[in-house]
């Protein structure tokens, strides 16, 4: 007998919402262990770098896109910011919501946000801007909801600039992740179009661009352990 959740169709590279949406709710009760496994327990050091960049302050409202399970969520709230995490995929929602109970969690697309203008400090997405059809659409409805000058920071896999270093994580990403989702995950497939969609990503100069081209300025980046993953900065011109 074979494993349904492993024989269902995954994602693919034109990142269907339907079929992105799908295939979170079927990874949802493993994802955070398999995020920390893959990582070797780096993922708690980007999302403390995350919060550090977002700086999230009492009283604050801040929306947390392709939140998840609300890992990012529940740090970002820890200072005393009101939160709001919105994901795509119900079954991930429904783990967050299980495991933050404090948290608002909301089923939401990025592509078109069910929020009023200007009504957010702060903007945060995590490894989630690659998995949307049209990003450049995504980045303008963020600057929509947040207030002028209130703040994006966009964490999100991306480009070792140094070759050797990108050639050694490229051979982590075709032999020890597959090896690591076949004996942890509930959809192995699942991590191929992660690798997949992480190798199709532009680079940290060109995620730059997109950003500026697109409600913000003062663009910023840093590469967090080597490039594996970049954190974007800027903020919502003045009108």
């Amino acid at each position: 007998m074979t494993d349904a959740s492993n024989s269902a169709p995954r994602a693919d590279l034109t990142k269907s919402t339907s079929d992105v949406a799908s295939m979170f709710d079927r990874v949802a009760e493993r994802y955070d262990l398999m995020d920390h496994l893959m990582t070797g327990g780096m993922d708690r050091v980007w999302t403390a770098a995350l919060r550090r960049a977002v700086a999230p302050r009492p009283g604050e409202r801040i929306l947390d896109l392709a939140a998840g399970t609300g890992a990012s969520s529940a740090a970002l709230a820890a200072g005393g910011a009101e939160v709001v995490a919105c994901d795509l995929s119900a079954g991930m929602i429904e783990v967050g919501r299980a495991r933050h109970p404090d948290i608002e969690f909301v089923q939401g697309d990025a592509l078109d946000l069910d929020f009023e203008e200007a009504s957010f400090d702060a903007v945060t997405i995590s490894y989630g801007l690659r998995n949307i059809p049209d990003p450049a659409r995504a980045l303008r409805e963020m600057a929509r909801v947040v207030r002028p000058r209130g703040r994006l920071v966009v964490c999100e896999f991306s480009t070792p600039p140094n070759a050797l270093f990108r050639s050694m994580y490229e051979a982590y990403q075709s032999t020890v992740l597959p090896v690591m989702a076949r004996l942890a995950s509930s959809n192995d497939a699942a991590y191929d179009y992660l690798v997949e969609s992480i190798r199709d990503w532009p680079d940290q100069e060109e995620v730059g661009r997109l950003i500026a081209d697109n409600g913000w300025d003062e663009v910023e980046y840093r590469n967090l352990t080597g490039g594996i993953v970049a954190l974007h900065r800027a903020r919502k011109p003045l009108p």
